[in-house]
């Protein structure tokens, strides 16, 4: 007899992974400031290499473009000195606005206070553990670490018939990955016969360069106790496969808690990789929101509240969406627009 845990985490999925994780009727705000025009918009990306902030600044410049807002983009390169340098020489441009793209607030906090004495507007993206507004930031836009945590526990404990071996990946340069692999470590122990292994901090700049030697001595140390990799970011997946299969694990199977990669939805697709599925944000989404954070900011208006849901991605799902993007049926565009233009969305 299937325990009741096991039960709810089948009725769990039957509801809400056989059928596309998006929403397809909008749930956030329906209305707020008119576009407030002609501002100069800068996104201090920590790194380009990771696409999540890339995609976000995608989406944000399409909606600056309607907004009629001038934005620039600036890659860090992963180095907490280049980005310091370059946060410096943004504050002396005065733009009326600066985005910190996935690093924390406080690589740059010496020069917050230059900023708002210059009357910049600060947001972040994954800049923040938690999404909303924090001491410096007007709001920091991402997912709820608890929603990912929970969404890619029951998606894992289904899957391995509640006999999973955990080893999670994180990155202890970001708040938010430390939370996620907290939650996550959580919602997986709630399963009496799975198992978190060990939490594992490797960072995703130089995953290229450890990645080879991390997976040699996860297996000399759990061996075939190690039954499942979940990471808080598709890149390490981009370059775990061959050490799998070089090591004679090819039963080891992946699955990330974001962003939704390009790279990493391709290879789910494909089914040809041990990564199976991805947490990914909607990052064009968030993009957009980003925005509009920055529309009431600038309207002297507070945040919206909003905090938008991750997107369970797997072969099945994808098969379903049939090319379309995984965001294609959230109506957010249509939303901001209509708030942008009459103050209200239709």
């Amino acid at each position: 007899m299937p325990s009741i845990y096991v039960a709810l985490v089948l009725l769990l999925t039957l509801c809400c992974f056989t059928q596309p994780a998006f929403a397809e009727k909008w749930l956030g705000p329906t209305d707020g400031p008119i576009k407030q025009t002609k501002k100069s918009i800068v996104f201090l990306s920590h790194d380009l290499q990771n696409s999540g902030p890339t995609l976000v600044y995608r989406g944000l410049e399409k909606a600056a473009r309607i907004l009629d807002w001038k934005i620039t983009i600036v890659n860090g390169k992963g180095d907490t000195k280049n980005i310091n340098d370059a946060f410096m020489e943004i504050i002396k441009r005065k733009p009326d606005a600066i985005v910190l793209g996935a690093f924390q607030e406080d690589m740059v906090a010496r020069l917050i206070p230059l900023a708002k004495q210059a009357n910049i507007v600060l947001v972040g993206w994954h800049a923040a553990a938690i999404p909303g507004p924090t001491p410096n930031l007007f709001v920091n836009v991402a997912t709820n670490p608890i929603d990912v945590a929970k969404m890619i526990a029951e998606y894992v404990i289904h899957d391995s018939k509640e006999k999973a071996g955990v080893i999670i990946i994180t990155d202890n340069h970001y708040a938010v990955a430390k939370e996620k692999a907290i939650r996550i470590k959580a919602s997986i122990e709630a399963c009496k016969t799975c198992k978190v292994l060990s939490i594992e901090d490797v960072s995703i700049s130089l995953t290229d360069k450890l990645i080879d030697d991390f997976v040699i001595r996860m297996n000399q140390i759990h061996g075939s106790a190690w039954t499942y990799t979940l990471a808080i970011n598709d890149l390490y997946f981009d370059v775990m496969n061959i050490p799998l299969i070089k090591i004679g694990r090819p039963d080891i199977r992946n699955v990330s808690a974001g962003d939704g990669s390009s790279t990493a939805i391709s290879r789910i697709k494909a089914g040809k990789s041990q990564q199976i599925a991805t947490i990914a944000e909607p990052l064009f989404l968030q993009g957009w929101q980003l925005a509009d954070e920055l529309n009431r900011a600038f309207a002297g208006k507070p945040p919206s509240g909003f905090v938008s849901k991750p997107i369970l991605v797997t072969k099945q799902v994808l098969n379903r969406l049939n090319g379309k993007e995984i965001e294609s049926d959230i109506p957010y565009k249509e939303a901001y627009t209509a708030i942008w233009k009459n103050g209200v969305a239709k």
